[in-house]
């Protein structure tokens, strides 16, 4: 094991972990959260089953649809699809109710931008995407259709499903939606993640294609 990928890992590792503590932080604040942690909390309050895990198996699950997409998994993503439900189930045993409106606001906040630092960490280690960002990218590939197409109608099922099943949609769901690409942009660069960087590290399989834009972190 050579030191390059050993710092690479180690790099990978740390972002993910605090990319689901991020997560954590906007679920305590319960202002609303981004559309597939709207799904998951769907689901916790129809199955009883825990947040991580039910994170876990969904995960996994979007994994599977990356198989007629003609997708590869690196070892990021399988590092993401079980390290990300286990870190945010222990970080929400941790993390404490907020006592009124502008301390959620705070929590939620520093867990979005949180989330942006988190995101350039583990997407610079180059070591594969998360399941639904190689979803999105698989969809591209594979029909042709520009990214963003791709996401908004997958992002637009998961979060109306979850939402009808009891997940927490407000504020914080558009917050997220409005400013994640934003803040993206500027703590990717920061972090030492250039547009080539990203592409490879968001494209698990060669595609004769040039995607229309980049997607945004989405785990």
């Amino acid at each position: 094991m050579t030191f390059s990928f050993t710092r690479r890992l180690a790099r990978l590792i740390s972002g993910l972990a605090l990319y689901a503590f991020a997560d954590a932080l906007m679920i305590r604040a319960a202002l609303g959260v981004d559309p597939w942690t709207v799904f998951a909390q769907g689901l916790v309050a129809q199955t009883g089953l825990g947040f991580g895990l039910l994170t876990n198996i969904i995960g996994g699950l979007v994994l599977l649809l990356w198989i007629p997409l003609r997708q590869r998994p690196g070892l990021g993503t399988v590092l993401n699809v079980l390290l990300i439900g286990p870190i945010i189930e222990l970080s929400l045993w941790i993390l404490p109710s907020m006592p009124n409106v502008w301390a959620q606001a705070g929590m939620f906040t520093a867990g979005l931008v949180l989330l942006a630092v988190a995101s350039g960490i583990y997407i610079g280690a180059q070591m594969g995407p998360g399941p639904r960002d190689g979803l999105m990218t698989g969809i591209h590939n594979r029909f042709g259709w520009p990214i963003w197409v791709g996401r908004f109608g997958v992002e637009a099922t998961v979060l109306l499903i979850g939402w009808l099943l009891g997940g927490n949609v407000g504020l914080g769901t558009l917050a997220f939606a409005l400013l994640i690409g934003p803040l993206c942009n500027i703590t990717l660069p920061l972090m030492g993640v250039r547009s080539g960087r990203l592409a490879a590290a968001a494209t698990p399989a060669p595609s004769p294609r040039s995607p229309d834009d980049q997607p945004v972190p989405a785990r």
